[in-house]
């Protein structure tokens, strides 16, 4: 009697794409994803293919001839239906200028991308939004998703622009907006806590001021929380309401002087005194240091220190199931201890300009730390 084949058949893995799939994100989310699900990474040509877990193709989100290339090869290779779309390719700048980018690569190239979708049977489309679109709140108030938004800069109105978008254009496909808090990992890779981990590290003077309320500070998400949310996202897609916002954040926000305290400890094992800097001061001192190398500190930031956010997450934890395992507090020892065991290295993978005293341990012939560019 012959074995029923049906048994030993491959049954095809459900699709996901993920756009801007060579970047930290969606690199580590791809190879997260990979063992039950077909990866399709999409990014610009010329980026770091995506892991070899994924099939890369390349697309350029601002011309939509050029995402409908993308999708035609997608149709050939693998079909109409697609499980979930995890949009992630979007424009970001810290340095806090205007740009026109915002609204060709956010917000057109979504509406873009979405109109090409059209042509496909997508189950659910995830978009990667920020709890900056929040207006802010006071230590001990928490933001739920339905509180009042109030974006104060290019980057987060260019997400509150782009998700009324997904909810014109998303049709019968599912609509997950994940509102993200700030995202770093066991190395770093937060460019507001890699740079207040460096001017306490080399003793910089501006590292004793601040010009907001040090007990205010922003809420963070380690990168394997977020994976780990975003992956519960795809897996619960059935489930989740048609059209739906959830925070995705540490329930605790640290305090800007609680963080200066800790690193200071754990760097020099002292605690690390912080001033509080009239805004006008501080701000002639910005404007003034930013005449000499271009430092971090810029005085836009100064009318943003003030800012505290604290999320609600009980949305993800009712509908995706999801708490996350890590806080920035008790991740900074790690962080600390890695930047300690190789300073150069550190200041590299978190594109740190390297301070004279670090850069005889240089290996030869390699370029010290640059700025980095989103």
């Amino acid at each position: 009697m012959n074995a029923d084949n049906s048994t030993s058949r491959t049954i095809p893995k459900d699709v996901i794409l993920v756009s801007g799939s060579s970047g930290l994100i969606g690199s580590r989310l791809i190879r997260r994803l990979a063992p039950a699900y077909q990866m399709i990474g999409l990014d610009r040509a010329g980026d770091p293919y995506p892991p070899k877990e994924a099939e890369c193709i390349c697309f350029d989100i601002t011309s939509e001839k050029s995402i409908r290339q993308a999708m035609e090869r997608v149709c050939y290779g693998y079909g109409n239906h697609i499980a979930s779309v995890i949009h992630l390719a979007a424009y970001y700048d810290f340095s806090g200028k205007p740009s026109p980018l915002y609204e060709e690569i956010t917000v057109k190239g979504t509406e873009k991308f979405l109109n090409v979708l059209k042509d496909f049977d997508v189950a659910q489309f995830i978009f990667s939004s920020t709890n900056l679109i929040y207006k802010p709140s006071a230590p001990g108030q928490k933001i739920a998703e339905d509180c009042p938004l109030a974006p104060n800069w290019d980057y987060p109105e260019s997400k509150i622009d782009t998700e009324r978008i997904i909810h014109e254009k998303r049709g019968k496909t599912k609509a997950t907006i994940l509102r993200l808090a700030g995202v770093y990992d066991d190395e770093g890779h937060s460019i507001p806590i890699s740079h207040q981990i460096q001017r306490i590290f080399e003793r910089q003077f501006t590292s004793h001021f601040y010009s907001g309320d040090t007990s205010h500070g922003n809420v963070f998400l380690h990168m394997e929380d977020l994976l780990d949310a975003i992956e519960k996202s795809v897996n619960k897609r059935k489930d989740l309401p048609d059209d739906i916002a959830i925070n995705i954040g540490e329930p605790v926000t640290p305090s800007y002087e609680q963080l200066q305290k800790t690193i200071g400890k754990l760097i020099h094992g002292e605690d690390w005194e912080t001033y509080e800097v009239p805004k006008p001061l501080a701000k002639i001192g910005a404007w003034s240091m930013d005449l000499f190398g271009d430092p971090f500190i810029k005085p836009w930031m100064i009318d943003r220190a003030d800012d505290h956010y604290e999320l609600d997450i009980s949305r993800a934890k009712k509908l995706l199931g999801w708490t996350p395992n890590h806080s920035l507090i008790d991740s900074l020892p790690e962080i600390i201890a890695k930047l300690k065991a190789d300073p150069v290295a550190w200041y590299k993978k978190n594109h740190l300009e390297l301070p004279s005293r670090l850069e005889s341990q240089e290996p030869a012939g390699q370029e010290s730390g640059s700025t980095h560019k989103h």
